[in-house]
């Protein structure tokens, strides 16, 4: 038992030897809650309280279950397997497939993956003959999926509009087809075994009196379902239920867009009559320094549970704060300091460069590219690999070569413009037999298909025409524009980070032109930007990818961030409107995920740690203005290094009275030059007034004459984005 109980702190050891009761364990960032988690287990079992039957242990990922397993094996001669200990979604798969016949289902049901289920969705828009367009399978599958982990069925959905009943009966005919082919998605297995249980008493019963005793892990990350799930198994209400030990972070929960509800955690310290509450708030992984950053920042949260990060390991390095003159300053610094913490001897696998939204990888991939430094997009896909930039890709490539099959085929039928499969076949034939491109043949179809195709032909001849003598750039974004792709992604419910990544292509575009110009030029005219653009694009794909199993720089968003840790950590982009990001400027619980976001960020490093921002960034092309993050505000100013002397700042936005997030500017007052589209009078910083809105501060600025706008925050009205030809911002 010595063994068991050794080399736990005092909290720790409080929290694995709890007497039979509900508890709440809020475990800090780092803070061994597995350890507490699995020594909790193997305590219960050696001392008799429990048999490994009596056990249901509830991760969020099955790595972290194997890991649970993998530690009690090692602990105790147990077989793990007569434990139930496994994800939400495989626990409930489990008793399914035991209970089959009472949850209506075959014994050897199917599981739909994502894509699988929306593949099934487009079956049955297609059997109904619904447009897909006006009802996109995607959005439709998010719809289903976020009613299913509410507990809702189609049946009692409500209906707003003529709109909202359409998807409510497109998703009872979907849950009949379901049934009628004996599958379940994801989302379906939790609802299916809480009805099953719901309903049926000497089922509920039986594993209300097998289970004695439920961890849950990540308990900040559940949703409405899953708690009433967790609730019905430890028979919330009964003086002889199971005792519920929910060990999580309030401070860690970033997954509302996902249905995770953080006040879930209140709710249980409420109705269970929560009596032991214990706070894990000494952290193993990251110097002090760090710590004290990232608990400086989470305190202006309201609401919390509450708890604050220390360390016995000392105060470390501070923090550093690099202040980039435009993105591409910022990636090219982030990049060479990468470089020479490689010659130091630092492992690359030890090195994370994270950031707010997928987009912002393209730049430092870009860089990295050019350094010839290997790196891999964990989580996710490199940029040049993401799927709206293999398709406008592919519009660019049949414009500087019609004859290209493979972008053909392609893009052909996306988006989507009725031609199916046995068209693209037929066509595929036809040019086989004349020995010709797929471009080349599609004269010689006929019927439906024949002047479906051909009108995609005379999409791609007008495309050729209209961008003959636009700049690179412009190029890129007519093609984005009139191929239908920007237009086809903003139908998608989540559609915005795949917006987010076409425009970075535009962006991209204006960079290659810039940093080749002092390159062969005599190459490029006879290739001409376009293909050599092309080139760069496919080279960038292909090399410098890490094999599995090498060392490679880790390239992810914070999100994906989540439960990782590293010796190096750079955290870019850090600016108003990007991180805190500016749809978080809406409402206080936005802005407060967004806070919790920049904790996780800060906590996964655990030696050293890098800030930045940029004072100019691209976005569609264009320069946008920006001001640091309003983070920067909430961190003491002993805890960090300035890198680059604050003098070289062009500007920093003054503290607008009324602001969101505690102030817009970076802390450091300095005289605003004008930003290039601005009239005189106007600045970066300035205080003006609106008509309807008010007062407020200039943030952002970006295009030129006519086309000039300003991104003002209006305090209690918020950050608004005025037209200067219209808005008649006045100086206050």
């Amino acid at each position: 038992m010595s063994d068991l109980l050794a080399n736990l702190n005092p909290p720790q050891l409080s929290a694995v030897t709890l007497p039979p009761q509900h508890a709440l364990i809020l475990a800090g960032a780092g803070s061994g809650k597995t350890r507490v988690l699995t020594t909790r287990i193997a305590w219960l079992l050696s001392t008799g309280q429990v048999g490994p039957q009596g056990i249901l242990a509830v991760t969020f990922t099955n790595k972290a279950a194997k890991e649970m397993q993998a530690r009690l094996s090692a602990m105790l001669p147990v077989n793990t397997r007569a434990m139930w200990i496994g994800t939400f979604h495989g626990l409930c798969n489990r008793l399914l497939r035991a209970h089959h016949k009472e949850a209506g289902l075959p014994a050897l049901f199917q599981i739909l993956d994502s894509g699988d289920q929306q593949s099934a969705v487009k079956r049955l828009l297609k059997n109904l003959n619904v447009d897909d367009e006006k009802f996109p399978p995607r959005e439709l599958c998010h719809f289903i999926n976020a009613h299913k982990e509410q507990g809702i069925r189609a049946a009692q959905a409500e209906v707003y509009d003529d709109y909202t009943r359409r998807r409510v009966e497109l998703y009872a005919e979907y849950e009949a087809q379901c049934q009628r082919e004996g599958v379940v998605d994801f989302a379906e297995l939790l609802l299916r075994t809480y009805e099953l249980l719901t309903r049926n008493e000497p089922l509920r019963q039986h594993y209300q009196q097998r289970f004695r005793h439920i961890l849950v892990d990540e308990f900040q990350d559940t949703n409405v379902l899953q708690y009433k799930w967790l609730k019905l198994l430890a028979n919330y209400g009964a003086d002889d239920g199971a005792k519920l030990f929910a060990v999580g972070d309030d401070d860690q929960s970033i997954y509302a867009f996902r249905g995770a509800e953080v006040g879930n955690m209140r709710d249980f310290e409420r109705e269970f009559r929560v009596q032991s509450v214990i706070r894990l708030e000494q952290n193993y992984r990251s110097h002090g320094n760090i710590l004290e950053a990232a608990n400086a920042i989470i305190k202006h949260n309201r609401g919390r549970l509450g708890k604050n990060l220390w360390t016995d390991a000392g105060a470390g390095e501070p923090i550093r704060v690099f202040e980039g003159f435009s993105d591409l300053d910022e990636a090219r610094f982030i990049v060479d300091e990468c470089r020479e913490l490689i010659r130091d001897g630092i492992s690359r696998n030890q090195i994370a460069l994270l950031y707010r939204s997928n987009a912002q990888s393209r730049v430092l991939e870009h860089q990295l590219f050019t350094a010839g430094i290997p790196y891999r997009v964990y989580g996710g896909l490199r940029f040049f690999e993401r799927q709206e930039i293999k398709h406008a890709l592919a519009y660019l490539r049949l414009i500087a070569n019609p004859d290209d099959d493979t972008a053909f085929a392609r893009v052909v039928n996306f988006p989507a413009r009725g031609i199916g499969a046995r068209s693209q076949e037929n066509l595929q034939a036809a040019a086989h037999q004349a020995n010709s491109s797929l471009y080349n043949a599609a004269a010689s179809l006929t019927g439906k298909a024949g002047a479906s195709v051909g009108a995609f032909v005379r999409l791609i001849e007008e495309l050729r025409r209209d961008t003959a003598s636009l700049p690179l750039s412009e190029m890129v974004e007519h093609v984005i524009d009139k191929s239908g792709l920007r237009q086809h992604y903003l139908g998608e419910k989540e559609g915005q980070e795949r917006l987010d990544n076409l425009d970075e292509l535009v962006n991209a575009a204006v960079n290659f032109v810039q940093e080749e110009s002092g390159g062969d030029l005599a190459a490029r005219e006879e290739a001409g930007d376009l293909a050599a653009f092309l080139t760069h694009a496919s080279l960038e794909a292909g090399e410098h990818q890490a094999l599995e199993g090498d060392e490679a720089l880790q390239l992810m968003t914070v999100h994906a961030a989540k439960g990782l840790e590293f010796d190096i950590v750079f955290l870019s982009g850090l600016e108003q409107g990007l991180f805190p990001h500016e749809n978080a400027a809406q409402e206080r619980e936005g802005l407060e995920e967004e806070r919790r976001l920049m904790y996780v960020a800060v906590t996964r490093a655990r030696k050293r740690l890098y800030l930045s921002w940029a004072q100019t960034r691209m976005l569609h092309g264009q320069t946008r203005y920006c001001v640091a993050s309003s983070f920067f505000d909430e961190i003491p100013e002993g805890l960090l290094r300035r890198i680059n002397p604050v003098s070289k700042s062009a500007y920093e936005a003054p503290r607008a009275s009324g602001g969101w997030g505690g102030g817009m500017g970076g802390g450091r007052p300095a005289a605003a030059p004008a930003a290039a589209g601005l009239p005189d009078g106007l600045r970066i910083g300035m205080n003006v007034q609106h008509a309807k809105f008010g007062f407020g501060v200039i943030v952002a600025a970006e295009g030129r004459g006519a086309d000039a706008r300003v991104q003002v925050n209006f305090g209690g009205a918020g950050m608004k984005w005025l037209a200067l030809e219209y808005a008649k911002l006045t100086p206050a």
